[in-house]
């Protein structure tokens, strides 16, 4: 659900962009208060698992659409709110900047989308109260797959009257609403299936990460290594590896396009703040689409008719190393913050 600068306007795009950074300096601001050294490491793991699941679409049956995790619920409940929200940015900044994955106007609304709804509003509303003080393996698989729709699809939503109210596209807002709801209830249900069986391993490993997250409190003393070191190779894993896997089909937003425009991409204006910035991260993203950049249109075309699973070096190489890049910003950003702290 990662929407491109074609959508937006200049306008729209602003306004999100303001939107997003003023929450995140409220986010750093809170963060600053409750961090303790514990958590640091976990944003970091945290953040480079959900890179790494990110890259791996999963089919959507009888609808030839495709669909990924958005990682925000999850987050939420490790996390808390705030560092969860500090944490999707990052992870949707270095997609952005280094792989060209979603557009450089359209980060605000990516980082709003994907991060505002599923953290402070499907889990304060709708996990912590499903879930309990004491959750159970029942309460967290209701709580988080409920949490984890309602998110996906206040997600679709946003995007649908981002890009209606920034008016550059042939997308009208009943015809687009007509198919992006239900393709990412789809997905919803997957995510919140996904969602319950990484939380119920966190909860089973570690049930006081889950407690004293839901009541503010930090970590503590608490032994994280093992989990730490889990969350580290399954990343590991599933970028290297298992991105293979991923569907060729278009995801839940390229398909809904192609129902309504019958195109799965739509053209930016050859001028102005859409131009640049597109010139700006084609300059910038070494991985584009997670592999290594080709000059040459037939390579391209080879590369896409690959059998599947598509074995694909580029594909693993931008699986790891864009693990590790948010990996080390979601570090710097927890160490600044815990630094800033100290030094108040």
């Amino acid at each position: 659900m990662h929407m491109a600068d074609a959508l937006l306007s200049p306008a729209v795009g602003a306004t999100m962009w303001v939107a997003t950074a003023g929450t995140i300096a409220y986010c750093a601001k809170k963060v600053q208060q409750e961090l303790d050294d514990r958590k640091v490491p976990l944003m970091g793991v945290l953040g480079a698992f959900i890179f790494a699941a990110q890259m791996i679409n999963f089919s959507i049956p009888a609808t030839g659409s495709s669909g990924h995790l958005g990682g925000g619920m999850i987050l939420a409940i490790l996390l808390g709110p705030y560092a969860a929200f500090l944490t999707i940015a990052s992870v949707l900044t270095v997609q952005a900047l280094f792989f060209a994955d979603g557009g450089l106007l359209a980060l605000g609304c990516n980082i709003f989308n994907l991060g505002i709804f599923p953290c402070f509003i499907a889990y304060p509303l709708i996990y912590k109260p499903l879930a309990g003080q004491k959750p159970t393996p029942l309460r967290i698989s209701l709580g988080a797959s409920i949490a984890a729709v309602v998110g996906l699809q206040l997600g679709a939503l946003g995007v649908v009257f981002e890009t209606v109210a920034s008016g550059i596209s042939e997308l009208p807002l009943s015809a687009f609403l007509s198919v992006m709801l239900p393709i990412h209830l789809a997905i919803g249900l997957v995510e919140g299936i996904v969602t319950t069986a990484v939380v119920t391993f966190i909860w089973r490993a570690r049930p006081e990460i889950l407690e004293l997250t839901a009541n503010s409190k930090p970590l503590g003393n608490l032994a994280m290594g093992r989990i730490v070191a889990t969350i580290a190779v399954a990343a590991m894993v599933i970028g290297g590896a298992l991105s293979w896997f991923a569907s060729s089909s278009p995801d839940g937003l390229e398909w809904s396009m192609a129902k309504v425009s019958g195109k799965e991409e739509l053209e930016s204006p050859e001028k102005g703040i859409h131009h640049s910035l597109a010139a700006l991260q084609e300059k910038i993203a070494f991985l584009p689409d997670y592999g290594f950049k080709t000059t040459s249109p037939d390579a391209a075309g080879e590369a896409k008719e690959q059998k599947w699973p598509v074995v694909d070096s580029g594909t693993t190489t931008s699986g790891l190393v864009g693990g590790a890049l948010t990996l080390i910003l979601a570090l710097i950003i927890g160490m600044l913050l815990r630094k800033r702290r100290q030094a108040a």
